[in-house]
């Protein structure tokens, strides 16, 4: 129902005093909170810290040589390698031993960890294991083996390696215990940083076994004589839905928790060479670029260096000339039927490795405000590439100090000058959990006056391993603008077995202006409370996940302009099927016309509506899985009906496919459309060291179909083969036809010293 006028809100003046106000007295405030909190946490039926101890520490002991990487522990030095083999559940008993034996041996030499697993199975046959593709997400939902390496033994940071018995392979880096792997939660998770390691695996008559390479020059660590790492173990045993690790972890947290890691020692001798590693690359290939009749065509051919440095033990300088990214894959397409702009992922290696020492933003999972976010280099507002002409970063460690430096030139393009960005981020471990720090981006355009500065503060204080308070507070400076150009954030969030809660403020300024950061709504005050519990009923019913989250989104003066109240109850079947059922009760105020569709605009005023969603993912190990999503809804005075339907086939482990689409039915009273969009996804991996990709897309609404395929043969770890082709096809009413077609040939080669 579309009301005709909207009553006066509470007026708040003064604001921009209050947030510096707020965050000035939030951290003494927390601090002297913390003992009695930490009382509180430590209480019967609390959680607390989990000491791992003698019984979870590894000695380890050096290999006479480097072992054949083949996936087969038959050299002798395995047998005299450091050993364990107790492992603990967390699903589905948590604290029982595993039903399932694990072997884990541990060898290091000069520039090396070795790590070989015998994953014992009573049931050889039934290992569920079809993928083989680096990096696919798929690869966690299978039977897979898990290690993360907390280097610097600061119980906040890691890196994570995956593999299953195919030899597959995933890697990540986790900040801050990874942070976002919860819901509710900023994710401090990588999931695209690409290490240079080794992995290979074989099926065997009692299970499977792996060996894994991780050179010292892949992970950061300090420069003592004798190393001491944190390390942990999870394999999963996906037949029988089953998570176990070596150093226990309790629900609800997972590998990422490095806090409750055990520890690996004894490694003396370790060198990282001259710690310096060299990447040139070279480009060919070509374009051509038809609009109506009018046909243009070029070839391309390029050469550049990607370089990485070890300054010290802890810090890494990274500096790229002439950067190039070919071989990125391609953005999948997103329908908007809102009047804000939708997020894409950074997919851009450079911009990857240690990208979460950048981060500040908003902590949830609403992207209210990331004040860097690295899309804005080297990419126009429509994601076409604009070309970088050279940059450093530095990030790293020191003590108990986190530094993160990166100064970047663009070139001109599209009718704008080049710009020069300068990110800048400190920030200083305090206690166990507890950080404090600071950001400064800088934006210049070349040959002009005109700029764009952010300087932000933030903390974070966790008092116990349940509750977390985080707050930042934020300044932007653009010419010409002179006042209401700040923003606020705070959150305080508490976390154990049975509880996820977290209550937030967000106060965006009217020209508060991020322009190398990700703001998409200014000019608003937005409060947030979220109460879930997760019971475990037992039987068919892993966790059930009732939950009720209230949104209320001000202007500055405090009228209300948006709400929402989500209820929410999710159910995950002891087999992985997930069952989830929610609603949206909507408020939104339109102080301006919105046009939504071509030729579709919906006037200013108040709506009410409300949206039902019913979901249901099948078991994702499945060679045949499927994504269903139905959602009825009324939406501004008519209807909306949106569905979602994906599905998967795993045909083996070389072939997997997987056609999603969805459709939007929209009928208002200004107008009705229908939006389709579709995305085809086939991949072929020859072995884990060569792949082939694509993705198909079309949408309705653009009446856009795309096509991309990537080829990438890794001939050494480091060194890439690349072959991509990207095509686009447009057929729009009222425009000129289009079409554009590029293929590229990229070769990168690794020199490391």
């Amino acid at each position: 129902m579309m009301d005709s006028s909207q009553g006066p809100g509470i007026g708040a003046q003064g604001s921009g005093l209050l947030r510096p106000l707020a965050l000035g007295l939030l951290i003494p405030v927390a601090w002297a909170l913390m003992p009695a909190v930490s009382a509180f946490a430590q209480a019967p039926g609390h959680e607390h810290d989990h000491a791992a101890g003698e019984q979870y520490r590894i000695d380890a002991r050096r290999a006479p040589r480097a072992p054949a990487i083949d996936g087969a522990l038959d050299e002798p030095m395995w047998r005299d390698a450091a050993m364990v083999d107790s492992f603990t559940q967390q699903e589905p008993v948590d604290g029982e031993p595993a039903t399932e034996r694990t072997e884990v041996r541990v060898l290091y030499d000069a520039g090396h960890l070795y790590i070989g697993v015998h994953a014992f199975d009573s049931q050889p046959a039934a290992v569920i294991a079809t993928e083989m593709r680096r990096d696919s997400p798929q690869l966690l939902e299978e039977d897979n083996f898990q290690i993360i390496l907390d280097t610097f033994r600061d119980s906040r940071s890691g890196y994570m390696f995956v593999t299953n018995p195919l030899g597959a392979k995933l890697e990540q880096q986790v900040f801050e215990e990874g942070g976002g792997n919860l819901r509710g939660a900023a994710s401090n998770i990588n999931r695209d940083w690409n290490g240079v390691w080794d992995a290979a695996a074989q099926r065997t008559a009692d299970g499977w076994t792996a060996e894994i390479d991780i050179p010292m020059v892949t992970v950061r660590s300090p420069e003592v004589d004798v190393q001491t790492w944190g390390i942990n173990f999870m394999r999963n045993i996906r037949r029988k839905n089953e998570v176990v690790y070596w150093s226990p972890i309790p629900k609800p947290y997972t590998l990422t928790r490095v806090s409750l890691a055990g520890s690996v020692s004894g490694m003396t001798g370790v060198t990282r060479g001259l710690d310096l590693r060299l990447k040139p690359f070279v480009i060919a290939g070509g374009r051509r670029d038809r609009t109506g009749r009018a046909v243009a065509s070029s070839s391309l051919h390029d050469v550049g260096l990607d370089a990485k440095y070890g300054l010290s033990s802890g810090l890494t300088l990274d500096v790229t000339l002439n950067t190039d990214f070919a071989q990125a894959e391609v953005d999948e397409q997103q329908v908007n039927l809102t009047r804000f702009p939708l997020f894409f992922p950074e997919k851009r290696d450079f911009f990857l490795e240690n990208s979460g020492q950048f981060t500040v933003g908003n902590q949830g999972n609403q992207r209210l405000a990331d004040l860097f976010f690295s899309r804005r280099i080297g990419l126009s507002a429509t994601g076409q590439p604009v070309p970088i002409m050279g940059g450093a970063r530095m990030t790293g460690k020191m003590g108990r100090n986190n530094l993160a430096v990166m100064e970047l030139q663009t070139g001109e393009a599209f009718g704008r000058p080049g710009e020069n960005f300068l990110v800048a981020r400190y920030s200083r471990d305090v206690g166990a959990r507890s950080r404090i720090g600071g950001l400064v981006v800088n934006k210049d355009a070349v040959g002009s006056a005109a700029f764009n500065r952010t300087l932000a503060a933030d903390t974070l204080i966790q008092p116990t391993p349940s509750v977390q308070l985080y707050s930042f507070l934020a300044q932007t400076a653009t010419p010409g603008v002179t006042e209401d150009q700040q923003a606020f954030h705070t959150r305080v969030a508490f976390m154990n077995r049975k509880w996820n809660n977290y209550g937030e403020y967000t106060d965006i300024d009217e020209h508060f202006n991020a322009e190398a950061g990700f703001v998409p709504r200014t000019g608003i005050r937005k409060s947030t409370l979220h109460l879930e519990r997760n019971p475990r009923p037992g039987g068919l019913i892993r966790v059930m996940e009732p939950m009720i989250t209230i949104d209320y989104t001000t202007d500055q003066t405090g009228r209300l302009v948006e709400r929402r109240i989500h209820h929410m109850v999710g159910t995950r079947f002891q087999n992985g099927t997930y069952l989830n059922v929610f609603i949206n009760r909507w408020l939104d105020v339109l102080d301006e016309p919105f046009a939504i569709q071509r030729g579709v605009v919906i006037p200013a005023g108040v709506y009410r509506f409300h949206e039902w969603n019913f979901i249901f993912n099948s078991n994702p190990a499945r060679r045949v899985y499927e994504r269903f999503t139905y959602s009825p809804q009324t939406f501004y005075d008519g209807t909306r009906r949106e569905v979602d339907l994906t599905l998967g086939l795993r045909a083996s482990s070389r072939a997997s496919a997987e056609f999603a689409l969805q459709r939007n039915d929209v009928d208002i009273p200004w107008g009705a459309f229908v939006v389709n969009l579709g995305v085809l996804r086939l991949d072929y991996t020859i072995s884990p060291r060569m792949s082939v990709r694509s993705l198909s897309q079309y949408n309705s609404l653009t009446r856009q179909t795309s096509a991309s395929v990537r080829y990438n043969f890794v001939y050494k770890p480091g060194s890439d083969l690349y072959i991509v082709y990207d095509g686009l096809e447009g057929n729009l009413p009222g425009r000129p036809e289009l079409r554009n077609h590029q293929l590229v040939v990229k070769m990168t080669y690794l020199l490391s010293r």
